[in-house]
């Protein structure tokens, strides 16, 4: 018959609890009770030997029977120490030193006895012979010596000090040195006898005594009490052990019995913690697919709090590196993010081991190995921390964390599991805002690129015709300057009105070369004398009541491009100053030169890092309502009457081209400030196309033309702007490049294809092939482009064909600043 593992398990717990009891007895106790009440009858028996003793001494005892019943008893007590004696050897050690005590004891009782019965005897003959010779009537001075002697010995019987012998000791040799009485000269010798050997036997039984009761017997008693207490209480500790046992076994048992019943609980409210987890994590990721662009950031930070209150964290982030760069942080009262935190999570998860899921826990910072991580973690105020880590597709790391400030709170690392679910949810929220944002921004580039075309060819038919009108003003004024002298004034004026018709036909041919879509020339403009030549035309042309005031002007302020478009620009935003004072009032015109640390948002367009020119522009007009502010740069869009919607959509086509971007500031009530900000080149460098702070540093860039001519074209100027450009003129070749090495790039300009569709094609392939790669989309036009068609293809920005320098120097700029953002983030 088989027996089960646990009817075996029976006879195992019988031996267990039988040996539990014998334990728990305690027998050797019984042993360390008897000793010890020994050692109280050893100690009660030598304090009554002591006491017969210095009775026999005073001579209260006439017998020694006492002594010797005390010094038996002694004995027998001693041999029943050694019972105990062999339960430790320093109680061993101990009994043979008290019963060498013992010995020596009654050695020194036995001295005392024999020295007292002398003492006694010669007391008493002492007395009668003293009292004898003090009643001699016959000789007074001999009964005086006697008295004397009788009273000095008293003394020495009471205090046997040398002063007080030697106060005997003369007594007696004055008595002995008398001549002896007639009849009592016998008696008178017995005395002195008797006083000597009292001289002799006083001090030497005080010192039996002394040495008696000097001996160390209650030391070894201590002892071997001591020894004896500690067994006793190491006794009874080890079977109030075995009954601790015998108490922890029965409770095993109980505990056996109602094991299952709280295994199953446990497993209940796991399930349930887990159920309200997924919960949670299913509400937050269903507001976050239904929620609007602009409500994605709250959400998320709503989610953020949410979850911490769930797993018991004090702050919790979101950080994504790469394209998306987005950071969300939420804490609770009092718990603010020190400086640099979280912004240094992301590069210190990588010093941690992960769990399949990503996830990282640290429960107690202080129990990690000392070393940066901890170091790093203690700086942060944390006391336990967990986080989930991954690698974006263009290779930066993403992480949501949750920290725990002291002391810790937070659930076990078996339960943080879903965190990588819920991770999942907002970053995808967040990946869809990014495309949705990048979709808005195309869209808004395809807009406007639309309108500027439509401007253009509306501009160019217009132009034609007004060429011909500043032709013929020309033609008329150089006839009148020809029949005027030059000393005159009029020829003056007529030499204003040549150079104001010359800058009129320059900007209708700039109007043209835009209706046409041709790259116009780029040259290094010196924005003192451009400036000053605006500011005469601008005091000829603006109305009586304005005053135009120059500020602080920086001479080395240089720029390429234009000198007639950055002068229109200058114009437009001056006289839509004038306008919006209505006639009367100042304005500021300001030049100068800033270094931009770092990139910077403006209102409309953002600055890369690099020394700029700004424009400033400054009026205390009516100011600018919120809704005109939005709708302020379309062409066509005007708050005038008498307006025409296209001077300040001029303004920020030509910024654009230039590479800049325009900053606006307003009040309504107060005036407006417009900040054009130009990249600037230097001063020594006349011939320089565009601004050093827009040219490339050896970057790879794959170009994509169909057309070779117009390919070997676009690669000498991306050479000249400091790259280094990989053409291609078939599709297919420049796919399997990038596929081959795709790391071998910086940036793709794609400019192939018949149609608008057959390009937007091939960028998505590319983007497939190298996703972190940002993608340069050039068309003849951009009328039947779809933003989110170009946001699924992966492309950062479209630009005109054929390509222009510094349309492509300003884009490739932007282009290589936000790389070089995204790969510090993803280190």
């Amino acid at each position: 018959m088989r027996i089960t593992p646990t009817l075996a398990a029976v006879p195992l717990m019988l031996l267990l609890l039988t040996w539990l009891l014998v334990g728990s007895t305690n027998i050797g106790a019984e042993t360390f009770d008897r000793a010890l009440g020994t050692l109280d009858d050893v100690s009660m028996t030598q304090n009554a030997l002591r006491r017969d003793i210095l009775a026999t001494r005073a001579g209260l005892l006439r017998n020694y029977d006492p002594l010797v019943r005390d010094g038996a008893a002694l004995r027998e007590l001693m041999g029943r120490l050694d019972e105990v004696a062999t339960v430790d050897p320093r109680i061993a050690a101990a009994v043979a030193d008290l019963n060498a005590l013992m010995v020596r004891q009654d050695e020194l009782v036995e001295d005392f006895k024999s020295k007292n019965a002398l003492l006694q005897n010669s007391l008493a003959y002492f007395g009668v012979l003293g009292s004898r010779l003090g009643a001699t009537d016959g000789d007074r001075a001999l009964a005086a010596d006697v008295g004397s002697l009788a009273a000095a010995m008293l003394r020495l019987t009471l205090d046997t000090s040398p002063t007080i012998a030697r106060d005997v000791q003369d007594r007696l040799e004055a008595l002995g040195a008398r001549p002896p009485p007639s009849g009592d000269a016998a008696s008178l010798r017995a005395l002195l006898a008797h006083g000597r050997l009292l001289h002799d036997l006083l001090p030497a039984t005080d010192g039996v005594l002394k040495t008696l009761f000097a001996l160390p017997t209650s030391r070894e008693q201590t002892a071997i009490r001591s020894v004896v207490l500690d067994h006793q209480m190491a006794s009874r500790e080890t079977a109030r052990s075995f009954r601790v046992l015998q108490y922890g076994v029965s409770v095993i048992l109980l505990g056996l019995l109602i094991h299952a019943g709280l295994q199953l609980r446990a497993r209940a409210m796991s399930l349930r913690r887990r159920a309200a987890f997924e919960h949670l994590i299913a509400g937050i990721s269903t507001r976050l697919i239904t929620a609007r662009r602009p409500q994605v950031g709250a959400q998320i930070e709503q989610a953020l709090a949410q979850l911490a209150a769930h797993v018991g964290a004090d702050r919790a982030y979101v950080l994504f590196g790469g394209a998306a760069r987005r950071h969300h942080v939420w804490s609770r009262a009092g718990a603010d993010c020190p400086p640099g935190w979280p912004e240094a999570a992301p590069a210190l998860s990588a010093g941690f081991d992960r769990t399949a899921d990503g996830l990282i826990h640290v429960r107690h910072v202080a129990r990690l190995p000392a070393g940066p991580a901890r170091d790093a973690l203690a700086a942060a105020g944390l006391d336990g921390w967990a986080c989930v880590a991954s690698r974006s597709g263009d290779g930066a790391t993403d992480i949501m964390g949750f920290d725990a400030l002291p002391p810790s709170r937070m659930i076990r690392p078996d339960q943080l599991g879903l965190l990588r679910t819920a991770f999942d949810a907002i970053a995808n929220a967040v990946g869809r805002d990014h495309l949705e944002r990048e979709r808005s921004r195309l869209e808004e580039r395809l807009q406007q690129g639309r309108r500027m075309e439509t401007v253009g060819a509306l501009a160019s038919g217009i132009a034609h015709n007004f060429n011909n009108i500043v032709g013929a003003i020309l033609g008329y004024t150089e006839m009148a300057e020809a029949e005027i002298g030059s000393g005159e004034r009029a020829a003056r004026h007529l030499r204003g009105i040549c150079r104001a018709g010359e800058r009129a036909r320059d900007l209708i041919g700039q109007i043209l070369a835009y209706g046409r879509r041709r790259a116009a020339p780029s040259r290094p403009v010196d924005m003192h004398a451009l400036v000053v030549e605006a500011a005469s035309l601008l005091r000829a042309s603006l109305p009586p009541g304005v005053e135009l005031v120059l500020g602080q002007e920086d001479h080395a302020a240089m720029v390429a491009g234009e000198a007639a478009q950055i002068q229109q620009v200058i114009l437009n935003l001056c006289n839509n100053a004038a306008q919006a004072m209505d006639g009367a009032g100042r304005i500021g015109l300001d030049v100068g030169l800033h270094d931009v640390v770092q990139a910077q948002a403006l209102s409309h367009g953002s600055l890369m890092p690099g020394r700029h020119v700004r424009i400033a522009v400054s009026d205390a007009g009516r100011g600018i309502d919120t809704e005109t502010l939005g709708r302020l740069f379309e062409p066509f869009f005007t708050s005038r009457q008498d307006g025409n919607g296209l001077g300040l959509a001029t303004v920020r086509e030509i910024v654009q081209e230039h590479g800049g971007a325009i900053d606006v500031w307003t009040r309504p009530g107060e005036g407006s400030r417009f900040a054009v900000w130009l990249p600037c080149i230097v001063e020594d460098a006349p011939e320089a196309p565009v601004a050093a702070s827009m040219l490339g540093r050896g970057e790879a860039v794959l170009l994509v033309e169909g057309d070779r001519k117009l390919m070997l074209r676009d690669e000498e100027m991306l050479a000249a702007l400091g790259y280094e450009p990989i053409g291609f003129s078939n599709g297919a070749d420049a796919l399997a490049a990038c596929r081959e090495s795709p790391d071998r790039f910086d940036v793709l300009i794609v400019s192939h294809g018949s149609s608008a569709q057959e390009a937007l094609d091939l960028a998505a392939a590319l983007h497939e092939a190298a996703p972190r790669l940002p993608i340069l989309l050039a068309l003849p036009s951009s009328e039947r482009i779809d933003a989110d068609a170009l946001a699924a293809a992966g492309v950062f920005e479209v630009v005109r064909r054929p390509l222009s320098s510094t349309n492509v120097a300003a884009v490739l700029r932007t282009a290589r600043f936000r790389e070089r953002e995204r790969a510090g983030a993803a280190a």
